[in-house]
């Protein structure tokens, strides 16, 4: 029997009292039927010395006088021959107040332990006294209001595992009495207090303090709900907590998964799944250990378990469970490395089950325990009503952190190409499992020994065509103001008029003559700073010339106010060029990256222009061969074919007439290239790789040696190179090109002049054979080109 005062106040006095049971009795023993007439009138009379059982007992430690006396009256109530089944005693409803236990409830309070204190959960003191009131408004006053909320009591067995426990009462033998102290409640007073839960005070003003009588017992049942309750608070914990760390997940997850499966040395890990990369890796919780890795960081998968084994976790999303680990070593010769890794860490039984988002496999939950037989494959599935909830929280944290990830990558470093995404990933990580120390330093990134490739094709002469459409919209533009001025000159003979006539002539011949570095911004000026108000003035006194004004103002470009039609439609055709031409290399580069991943950027100036870097730095994971930098190296050349001829369909449907040129430039000595955290951008590292930039930015505009011809030429690809072994690759390429009617037989070789600090340039330039047929979606690799060369040799 527990104490009365559990809570610091209430709005009642207790009276255990049993006059409702003695009531019954009485009618039972006044009908004199049968043998429980006999039974009640003995029960009666063993009652009648001791007035107090119906007059109700103020001290709970008086029921211990009369525990025997209590048991008989309440027999109906607590069948003996269900004493071992029912978890059940009386009890004043809400308060820390039971006795008559069944000897289910009794022998689990024993096993509880002395130290257990038995008490509702999360049901405090405020909670308790409205509850006490909304007890007497439904009672007393016939009010209806529900208050009812699932309540538990938690209380651990004898190994120590918490378990829950669902409380039912029945307050039929309850009575609920005002005192003098107690205070009458109106209408008004009800609609004011179901508006004010959390004004503990005017309740207590309107139920003071005992005011109240509750006179007799209840009866309280528990019902083991543990599985249900913990489940529940597993949801409620992973809905609350903003990480995954050591104190959630290994705390409180772990106390909540051992009562669910009543274990009590149950541990549970967890191990982050990459399939793309074919590992298994720390996940990035602070403190949850993995026990597939055991101290490592990440593992191969197929290192850790077998065949039949892997498949089951990464195909079949099924769990993999080992009820005896000893067991299983003796009865498997030849897949008993996993299952020694687990026993070395005193794992005997273990369920790993695999968590799946959208048909992924994010990780593997591990539970493990100590002792044989714990963990098996009947009780691995109760698993299924707690992934969902483990999974939906593991992917919010995922989510979480790779959003932190990119904010990073994004604020720190730029817009990245995949192909290197995981190296900035890595680093992001860092710093973020560092606390997001401010004082943390961003670490450059640097790709060492990487082969460069270097592509662009640019428009031919595009300084001088857009100077030409300058000039085009300029000398229109003039000649419709002469023509304008001419006939108002007619109208109004100013000195002024005659003055703009002769300006507007000057500058037509200047222009005519060949457009100077500044005369584009000296005439707009001219036009729009005094021109133009001009005309605005005759437009508003002269109406007799406003259709003449009106209609040269309308043949202006409404944002820049000046005639636009040439420049517009360079602008136009430029634009199209390079949106169309960026287009087929960025769909061209996703069938290159599955050759081998690579870094690949490209730029849209007057034409595009694109960087590819390749070597072992960037896929670390994957084996590198040289074949795949020449694999690439025809690719390279077959799309810049493909490039040319859809500029070739395109050209005329342009606005404006444009030629385009084509160069690759070939270095085979191994660069490395850092990401500038100030710029950035990727940019050669070190003075001897400069020398590759040096040549980059200068050889389009550099002509063949000792002529004034320039290496590149419309409707032909130049192929820049230093080493002989480089021309007899790319003839090769070449031959194969040839032979696929891409390219014409004719192949001009020729030395560069030299340009600043670099010397020894050679060239080989190749004329393209254009089709207007849709261009095949295939492109032949280095495969092709080999199997190609050989029957050519055959051939002959």
């Amino acid at each position: 029997m527990n104490d009365i005062e559990h809570f610091e106040s209430s709005p009642f006095n207790i009276k255990i009292s049993f006059h409702k049971v003695l009531e019954n009795l009485e009618e039972i023993a006044a009908s004199d039927i049968d043998y429980r007439s006999d039974y009640a009138k003995a029960l009666l009379r063993h009652t009648e010395p001791f007035p107090e059982l119906r007059e109700g007992i103020t001290d709970p430690k008086e029921l211990d006088k009369h525990k025997v006396l209590i048991q008989n009256l309440l027999a109906d109530l607590f069948p003996t021959a269900l004493t071992k089944n029912e978890i059940k005693a009386a009890t004043i409803p809400f308060y820390n107040i039971t006795f008559n236990y069944t000897e289910r409830l009794r022998s689990i309070m024993d096993n509880a332990g002395t130290d257990f204190d038995m008490s509702i959960r999360d049901f405090n003191d405020h909670e308790f006294y409205i509850m006490g009131c909304c007890l007497i408004l439904n009672s007393y006053y016939g009010y209806h209001f529900d208050f009812n909320r699932p309540l538990f009591y938690d209380i651990p067995d004898a190994e120590g595992i918490m378990k829950h426990y669902r409380i039912l009462y029945n307050a039929d033998f309850v009575e609920i009495l005002p005192t003098e102290k107690s205070v009458k409640i109106t209408k008004e007073d009800v609609k004011l207090l179901m508006d004010n839960f959390s004004n503990l005070e005017l309740w207590k003003e309107k139920f003071p303090e005992k005011s109240w009588t509750l006179k007799g017992f209840g009866i309280v049942s528990f019902f083991d709900a543990t599985i249900e309750s913990a489940i529940s608070n597993l949801k409620s914990n992973l809905l609350k907590a903003d990480d995954l760390d050591k104190d959630n997940m290994k705390g409180n997850q772990q106390d909540i998964f051992r009562s669910i499966y009543k274990i009590p040395d149950l541990k549970i890990g967890f191990t982050e799944a990459n399939i793309e990369d074919n590992i298994f890796k720390v996940a990035p919780f602070d403190g949850i250990e993995s026990y597939i890795l055991k101290d490592g960081t990440e593992i191969n998968c197929s290192a850790v378990f077998c065949g039949n084994s892997l498949k089951k976790i990464i195909e079949d999303h099924s769990y993999f469970v080992i009820s005896d680990v000893e067991n299983y070593i003796c009865n498997n010769n030849g897949d008993i490395g996993f299952a020694e890794h687990l026993l070395s860490q005193g794992i005997k039984s273990c369920i790993l089950a695999p968590l799946i988002k959208n048909d992924t496999l994010m990780g593997i939950i591990e539970l493990v325990s100590s002792r044989p037989g714990e963990l098996n494959s009947i009780n691995a599935n109760k698993l299924a009503y707690i992934l969902p909830f483990l999974t939906d929280k593991i992917d919010s944290y995922y989510s979480e952190l790779q959003n932190q990830v990119d904010a990073i990558i994004q604020k720190e470093y730029t817009a990245i190409h995949h192909s290197v995404y995981w190296k900035f990933r890595e680093e992001a990580l860092r710093h973020i499992n560092n606390g997001n120390d401010k004082n943390s330093t961003y670490k450059e990134i640097v790709f060492k020994e990487i082969y460069p490739l270097y592509g662009q094709i640019d428009v031919k002469g595009s300084s001088t065509a857009r100077n030409e459409s300058t000039e085009q919209d300029l000398v229109k533009q003039i000649e419709r103001l002469l023509s304008l001025f001419r006939y108002i000159f007619k109208i109004e003979k100013l000195p002024l008029m005659e003055q703009h006539i002769y300006e507007l002539e000057n500058m037509e011949d200047k222009i005519k003559d060949g457009l100077q570095a500044d005369s584009e911004a000296i005439i707009q000026n001219y036009i729009k700073l005094e021109v133009h108000p001009l005309l605005e003035h005759f437009d508003s006194v002269k109406p007799e010339i406003h259709q003449h004004i009106d209609n040269y103002f309308k043949t202006l470009d409404g944002k820049v106010k000046m005639v636009y039609d040439s420049r517009k439609n360079f602008d136009e055709a430029l634009s199209i060029i390079n949106k169309h031409l960026a287009e087929v290399l960025d769909k061209k580069q996703i069938e290159a990256q599955k050759f081998y991943p690579h870094y690949y950027e490209r730029f849209k100036t007057d034409g595009v222009e694109h960087n590819l870097y390749i070597g072992a730095s960037i896929a670390p994971k994957q084996p590198y061969n040289p074949l795949y930098l020449e694999n690439l190296r025809l690719w390279q050349l077959q799309a810049m074919c493909e490039m040319e001829n859809e500029y070739y369909k395109l050209n005329p449907i342009l606005p404006y007439q444009l030629d385009v040129t084509s160069l690759i430039l070939v270095f085979s000595s191994p660069i490395s290239i850092r990401f500038r955290m100030d710029e950035k951008r990727f940019d050669v590292d070190g003075t001897y790789n400069a020398r590759y930039e040096v040549v980059k930015k200068r050889i389009d505009k550099s002509n063949i040696k000792g002529t004034n011809e320039r290496i590149t030429e419309k409707g032909k690809i130049t192929i820049v190179y230093s080493q002989k072994q480089e021309e007899i690759e790319y003839r090769r390429y070449i031959k194969f090109l040839q032979h696929r009617n891409l390219v014409d037989t004719a192949i001009e070789q020729f030395e560069v002049e030299d340009l600043q600090g670099v010397t020894g340039l050679k060239a080989l330039r190749i004329s393209l054979i254009y089709s207007l047929e849709k261009t095949s979606e295939t492109t032949y690799s280095y495969d092709d080109l080999l199997k190609e060369l050989a029957d050519v040799e055959i051939n002959k």
